[in-house]
C-alpha cells in the first residue's frame, strides 16, 4: 500500500468543538497522521486540555477561541489559522448543540440557536476557508451531520432539520467546489458516548439499552471510533471522494 495516501504530515487541519467528544477523536487521528491541529472552541480550558493531550502525542497543536453562532468569530478562525501557519488543508465543521423538546415546546430564538450552531457556523467557516483553500491547490472539508440526518425523534426537531442540512449543503458545495479541488463529505454519527448522549440518556428514559439492542456492534461508540474516517476523508486516499455521507454507527441506520 502507498503509505502517502493516509499521510497528513504538513497539513493543517481546523475542528471546530475540537476540544472534545468526537471532535477531538477526529482530531487525535489526524495527530498521530502528521496533520498540525489547531483546536477551535468556546471553552478555554478544555481547548488548553485538548492541546496538551494533542501535544502528549507528538503533535503540533494550538488553539483559536471561536463562538461560532457569531460570524465575526467564525471568520476570524479561518484568518487567524492563516496568519499562524500560512495554510489551511483541512477543515472539520464539528461545532453543534442540541435541545432536546416536542416541536411544538420551541421558541423561535431556541430553533434559531439550534440552526445556526450546526448549520449556519458549518457554512460560515466553510465560506471563509474557500479562498485559502483554492489558492493553495484544493483542500478538504469534512461536515458533521447525524444519524438525525437520516432519521427523525420527537425530542430532535431542529436538531435534525440542522443535520438534514448539512448533508445536503455538503452535496451542494461538493458539486461547486470540485472543479477547485476541494472536496467536501459528511460523517453521520449514531450513538456515541459524549457528555451530550450523557445528558441524553438522563432525559430520555430506556434510551441506553434501546440503543444497545437495535446496534448490531453491541455497544455504544466511541470518539476513537471516529479517527480513521477523519484520517480518510482528510488524506489522498479521498480525493475522488465528494459528496458523500458515511454513517459510523456500529449498524444502527441499516437494521430494520
Amino acid at each position: 500500500m502507498d503509505n502517502t495516501l493516509f499521510d497528513l504530515s504538513g497539513k493543517v487541519a481546523v475542528v471546530t468543538g475540537g476540544n472534545g467528544g468526537i471532535g477531538l477523536g477526529m482530531a487525535k487521528g489526524m495527530a498521530n497522521a502528521g496533520a498540525t491541529i489547531v483546536v477551535a472552541g468556546r471553552d478555554a480550558t478544555k481547548n488548553t486540555d485538548a492541546v496538551k493531550q494533542l501535544q502528549a502525542l507528538g503533535a503540533k497543536a494550538s488553539a483559536i477561541p471561536v463562538d461560532v453562532l457569531k460570524e465575526d468569530s467564525c471568520r476570524a478562525l479561518i484568518a487567524d489559522t492563516m496568519k499562524a501557519h500560512g495554510r489551511i488543508d483541512i477543515l472539520v465543521n464539528n461545532a453543534g448543540m442540541g435541545i432536546r423538546k416536542q416541536p411544538e415546546q420551541y421558541t423561535l430564538t431556541e430553533w434559531h440557536t439550534v440552526l445556526d450552531s450546526n448549520l449556519t457556523s458549518a457554512f460560515l467557516c466553510s465560506h471563509a476557508a474557500f479562498e485559502p483553500m483554492k489558492k493553495g491547490g484544493g483542500g478538504k472539508i469534512v461536515n458533521i451531520g447525524s444519524m438525525m440526518s437520516i432519521f427523525g425523534a420527537p425530542f430532535a426537531t431542529a436538531y435534525a432539520a440542522s443535520k438534514g442540512g448539512i448533508v445536503q449543503m455538503t452535496k451542494s458545495m461538493a458539486t461547486a467546489w470540485a472543479k477547485d479541488n476541494i472536496q467536501v463529505n459528511a460523517i453521520l454519527p449514531g450513538w456515541i458516548d459524549t457528555a451530550l448522549t450523557r445528558r441524553a440518556r438522563e432525559q430520555v428514559d430506556g434510551l441506553h439499552n434501546s440503543v444497545l439492542k437495535r446496534t448490531p456492534a453491541g455497544r455504544w461508540g466511541e470518539p476513537s471510533d471516529f479517527a480513521g474516517i477523519a484520517v480518510f476523508l482528510a488524506a489522498a486516499a479521498s480525493d475522488f471522494v465528494t459528496g458523500a455521507a458515511i454513517t459510523v454507527d456500529g449498524g444502527y441506520s441499516v437494521l430494520a
